[in-house]
């Protein structure tokens, strides 16, 4: 392939950066525009031209990184969604009955869905819906109990997103429709786990566990995968006898290795959920089970005892629970996320049992989501801080009301460091994707998740909460729009309408005052930082200053070392310890000193947040402890912790080549999601 044509085959990076369509030009003629138009921009370089004009033309240039972003070259899958070729304008499911046979020995889901849609437009002659490296062995429309073959395709494939599945109906179509789609996943389905013997904790039985979100339910089952579309489910799982199969339901029996669940609030497709494995449970609520390997089942029943207690409090700020259960799973280490909210059935981290109840806290999180994220839905996962943000919003009142305003506050500030941790490392090179809401249209969702949309979305709530007269006259607000769009998929203008609406008549002069363009679309931290209650920051800060500006016998003779800091307290000195540009004499000694001093040394501590930190303090201080980091970082393989410990290291010339070593021998026990992020944060293919 000439240059000329590998120049054209990249010609959409015009389109992602707005400057203009290039396939249309000399290639050679349009990389010089877009070096010229970047350096105005002082934007990163991204064109396969780039360098050599760089090389050859204008030397001024070559400060500037050249780096590729893992970016789709095509645009928008759908209108409605940048990430699915589902037409939910023209037809949307409305139930869904499967039948499923989950098979160790091949990895593999296999059995049919049974899908109802409703026709939104006057009739259709075909129906698009989401596959992901899916075999699909037939596609029968059903019509007065007869099932008629239909004919289908599978194309336009897309890295990391999946491909589009045709269904051509026999005749124009209106009204509703049946269909039966028999299939089964590939043995490496992007939404599942699956773990040997000897990779769980009882050593007896394998275990599966899904990840559907962000928009992976597709690799096991032909959907609609976009939240805009809600549907209820039955299912049948066939499993083995011994082994329990959970779901993102509610259970209506098992036997004889057949267990049947059913979901009757509408739900989007990545809150479909399944895990089957060797899992006890423990009653710890009157609505609330933990699931656990029964090795770590107590355990778990202590941690997460006050569930009820965040389910009341959430019911007080947001109104009735609609799930009847609230249940918990612990999940496998290698589950990427702190939880997923998947209804009537939490999956969280096991990272989050450190043995005083110090990490808890994403409990109430998951609850919230219960509401928020579940109930009232983003249409697309641009507007994902619709989930995440209002979720923040309501977890930290969960905590206000439990532990004390000052400590809903302190949430908050211990927050806002993570997100400048975020926006000046994760997201170093695309700032593009620290605005409130994003646009995806070459960016899949896994690449943009971030805490942006959690952080900048909660204190953007705060912001008005404060602003319109405080939780009083907010609260009342929230209930309402949670219940006007209940069961609901919106976009951030529903909710800005919705606002405009309510306080209209009440407090016009304050919505005056809220710059909306400002708060979505300006890039980097929020533009306003509420007036936050600081009294439990301000001890964090001082000891983290005390570390950061003094000698060790200085710090040793400090009188403020006999102030007693609480965990949480704890992780604050750490990231505010990280996020200083120097620190006075980082070295070992310094290290081991505030390790001792705060106990926080893996035989003190089981808290992983704290355990992360210090991992981290310890690259930036250049400490060649591979083996005590690299425990740590292959202990479990939350994205939280993995992903910036690996983009540290990636940063050191001796630490990166260790970093890449030890991800090739653990990318295997890693769920796709977060193998195919950290490669990427290393600058390798998986």
């Amino acid at each position: 392939m000439s240059i000329t044509q590998r120049v054209q085959q990249w010609a959409t990076f015009g389109r992602m950066w707005h400057v203009y369509d290039c396939s249309y030009q000399n290639p050679f003629d349009s990389a010089k525009v877009i070096v010229k138009y970047l350096k105005g921009m002082q934007k990163p370089i991204y064109h396969p031209m780039s360098k050599l004009i760089i090389q050859g033309l204008d030397h001024d240039i070559k400060k500037f990184d050249i780096f590729q972003v893992r970016r789709r070259s095509m645009p928008r899958l759908s209108t409605t969604d940048p990430s699915s070729y589902s037409q939910p304008e023209l037809v949307k499911i409305k139930h869904i009955d499967i039948d499923w046979s989950v098979d160790f020995g091949t990895k593999t889901i296999s059995g049919f869905s049974t899908i109802q849609f409703v026709i939104l437009t006057k009739f259709i002659e075909e129906i698009l819906l989401d596959v992901s490296d899916i075999n699909v062995e037939s596609v029968n429309v059903i019509n007065e109990g007869c099932e008629i073959p239909l004919k289908f395709t599978i194309t336009d494939p897309v890295n990391d997103i999946g491909s589009k599945l045709t269904i051509m109906l026999p005749t124009k179509t209106d009204g509703e429709v049946t269909l039966k789609i028999i299939y089964s996943s590939s043995s490496n389905a992007s939404a599942l786990q699956w773990l040997t013997p000897e990779q769980t904790l009882g050593k007896k039985h394998p275990y599966m566990f899904s990840q559907c979100q962000a928009i992976h339910a597709r690799s096991i089952l032909p959907c609609q995968d976009s939240p805009s579309v809600k549907f209820t489910y039955n299912a049948v799982i066939r499993h083995p006898k011994v082994l329990t199969a959970l779901m993102s339901s509610i259970r209506q029996g098992s036997e004889n290795g057949i267990t049947r669940y059913s979901q009757t609030v509408p739900v989007p497709s990545y809150l479909l959920a399944i895990a089957v494995g060797d899992i006890h449970s423990k009653r710890i609520g009157p609505r609330s089970l933990v699931w656990a390997e029964k090795e770590i089942l107590d355990e778990a029943a202590e941690e997460y005892s006050e569930t009820e207690t965040f389910l009341k409090t959430a019911e007080d700020i947001c109104g009735p629970y609609l799930w009847k259960d609230y249940d918990l799973l612990v999940m496998p280490p290698s589950f990427p996320f702190g939880g997923m909210e998947n209804p009537s059935l939490t999956f969280v981290t096991p990272t989050t049992i450190a043995g005083d109840k110090s990490l808890v806290d994403v409990v109430a999180h998951e609850i919230a989501h219960s509401w928020t994220g579940n109930l009232v839905t983003n249409a697309n996962f641009e507007h994902f801080w619709l989930n995440e943000g209002f979720t923040v919003f309501v977890e930290q009142k969960i905590i206000g009301r439990i532990r004390g305003n000052e400590y809903r506050d302190f949430s908050a500030l211990h927050g806002l460091s993570d997100l400048k941790d975020t926006i000046k490392n994760q997201l170093a090179n695309e700032p593009e994707l620290t605005k409130l809401v994003v646009d995806l249209s070459n960016v899949g969702p896994d690449d943009a998740f971030s805490s942006v949309p959690y952080m900048k979305g909660s204190t953007f709530l705060r912001y008005l909460e404060d602003l319109f007269g405080g939780p009083s006259i907010f609260e009342p607000f929230l209930r309402s729009y949670l219940n006007k769009f209940k069961y609901e998929s919106i976009l951030t203008k529903d909710f800005q309408k919705y606002v405009y609406e309510y306080f209209n008549d009440k407090i016009p002069d304050k919505l005056e005052q809220v710059d909306w363009d400002k708060w979505l679309f300006t890039e980097g931290m929020p533009i306003i930082i509420p007036n936050y209650d600081t009294k439990v920051y301000d001890a964090c800060k001082n000891h983290s200053d005390l570390w950061a500006t003094k000698s060790l016998d200085e710090i040793k003779n400090s009188p403020l070392l006999k102030q007693q800091l609480t965990s949480i307290q704890k992780i604050e000195v750490l990231s505010e310890l990280l996020d200083k540009p120097e620190i006075v004499d980082l070295n070992a000694e310094k290290v081991d000193l505030l390790t001792a001093t705060y106990e926080m040394a893996k035989s003190h501590t089981r808290n992983a947040e704290i355990r992360f930190r210090l991992m981290r303090l310890i690259i930036k201080a250049r400490l060649e402890r591979f083996d005590e980091i690299f425990d740590f970082a292959n202990s479990n393989f939350r994205m939280k912790f993995v992903r910036p410990i690996y983009k540290d290291l990636a940063k050191w010339d001796i630490g990166k080549p260790v970093a890449i070593e030890n991800f090739k021998k653990v990318k295997d026990q890693m769920m796709k999601v977060c193998a195919y992020t950290v490669a990427k944060d290393l600058g390798i293919d998986l």
